[in-house]
């Protein structure tokens, strides 16, 4: 794997995991009150994408 790679799965990990903890204890119907959740979410969904398609191909059929 290259050095990138790893940067950019650690940044996924990160992500996922904010998102998680923002998430913690909420509801379906704190998204419709709390744009703050919504906010924190969409960025995190945001950093995941953008890294997941900068990996590399070969990275990508090592970690399907």
């Amino acid at each position: 794997m290259q050095k990138d790679d790893a940067v950019r799965l650690r940044h996924m990990l990160d992500a996922a995991q904010e998102a998680a903890f923002f998430a913690q204890n909420k509801t379906r119907s704190s998204l419709d009150t709390d744009r703050q959740l919504v906010l924190s979410l969409v960025k995190s969904i945001e950093i995941i994408g953008e890294a997941a398609a900068n990996v590399t191909t070969k990275c990508r059929e090592d970690f399907p």
